[in-house]
């Protein structure tokens, strides 16, 4: 047999098997995680093991689907959180899915990089970032705020978030509301359910939470000085 032609039998075969192997993971999930796909089951470095894509969160599973593990792999050779390296990508996926329309935007100066926010218009460490929001946009960053108001629906903060969305200048009205406690009550159709839902779909469990452009979450309050920095890292 011409050598190309087995070479591509194996690779065909292997390539079946692979897709066979995350059928059956997805198969063994799917009363535990509703409408997954093959297509979100990867092999790992360590035979029988899987990384499953939840949205935009990684857990693992047996090649049966019988036990899901939760936690971090670590590389110690080569010294590399594999699960980090997994979850950026996964980040950057699901937020490239998100229309620009549906975010309030502070464009930069001269762009270097995009952070994209999870922010709570009640939260103080929102509102010191906020009140320095021209330090991170003269630093090259452009910031991109999603709602996520952490009382949950139909409170204060969320009905907030739905007045400064509805308002004619959004930009004005999120910092009038962050910064002066001033908001005019207000509704119309806004995408303040959709960010929450994007938020605990990426683990989100307080504001701010910054989404770098490499996909690291950056948890909390951080200095435009120090998030250049980070960033440039």
């Amino acid at each position: 047999m011409n050598k190309f032609l087995i070479v591509g039998f194996f690779m065909v075969t292997f390539s079946s098997m692979a897709l066979a192997d995350a059928a059956s993971v997805a198969s063994g999930l799917s009363k535990a995680i509703p409408n997954i796909t093959k297509e979100s089951i990867s092999k790992t470095p360590i035979k029988g093991l899987y990384q499953v894509n939840v949205g935009a969160q990684i857990v693992y599973a047996s090649e049966d689907g019988r036990y899901l593990i939760q936690g971090q792999m670590v590389d110690l050779v080569n010294r590399q959180n594999m699960t980090e390296k997994a979850l950026k990508l996964a980040r950057l996926e699901v937020l490239a899915k998100v229309d620009e329309k549906t975010m309030i935007i502070y464009p930069a100066t001269d762009e270097k990089h995009v952070v994209t926010i999870f922010s709570d218009i009640d939260c103080g460490y929102c509102r010191k970032m906020h009140a320095q929001i021209s330090d991170y946009t003269k630093a090259g960053m452009t910031v991109r705020y999603l709602f996520y108001p952490r009382s949950g629906p139909n409170t204060e903060s969320y009905f907030k978030a739905v007045s400064v969305w509805c308002a004619k200048d959004r930009n004005k009205a999120l910092t009038d509301a962050k910064l002066h406690d001033k908001v005019v009550n207000k509704t119309c159709e806004n995408p303040v359910d959709d960010h929450m839902r994007l938020a605990q779909r990426f683990g989100v469990t307080g504001t701010p939470a910054i989404i770098a452009d490499d996909g690291t979450m950056v948890p909390g309050f951080m200095p435009a000085k120090e998030l250049i920095k980070h960033l440039n890292w």
